[in-house]
Formats: structure tokens, C-alpha cells, sequence
């Protein structure tokens, strides 16, 4: 991780403090900065963003019977 100092227009310090406000949980600026920079630059094509993981369960189920405990190693076959 790269730490970086910012200086950040009064306005952006304005409408950070009303954002912060209206939250229930009070975000700090560092997480504020980091998913405002993931937005625009995924949105320009400059960082790939995964998607949400899903399973599709089985049908018929696995057909094992330790996946419960060894669900590491299944996954990690795929």
C-alpha cells in the first residue's frame, strides 16, 4: 500500500463533512477517498473490479460427505 498526502479544495472538505454527517456510522477519510477513487477510476476503464462470488449448488448435492468441514480445499479447486 502507497500512502500519499492530499490537499483537498474547501468545497470537497465541505461536502466530505456533510456526507460523513448524514451517515449512521461516521466513515473515516481514508475509506471515503479510497472507494471514491475505485468508482472513477473503474468507471474509466482503469481498474477491473470483481464481481460478487456466488455457488451454484449441486443438484443432487456433491455427492461427498465432508464438504462441510473440507470447504477450503473445495473451493480452492476451483
Amino acid at each position: 500500500m502507497k500512502r500519499a498526502t492530499v490537499t483537498i479544495p474547501d468545497d470537497l472538505v465541505r461536502a466530505l463533512g456533510s456526507f460523513a454527517r448524514a451517515q449512521e456510522v461516521r466513515p473515516p477519510l481514508t475509506a471515503v477517498v479510497q472507494a471514491a477513487l475505485r468508482q472513477y477510476l473503474s468507471a474509466r476503464g482503469h481498474l477491473r473490479v470483481s464481481g460478487p462470488f456466488h455457488i451454484t449448488p449441486a443438484k443432487r448435492g456433491s455427492g461427498r460427505g465432508d464438504v462441510s468441514q473440507a470447504h477450503d480445499r473445495d473451493l480452492a479447486a476451483r
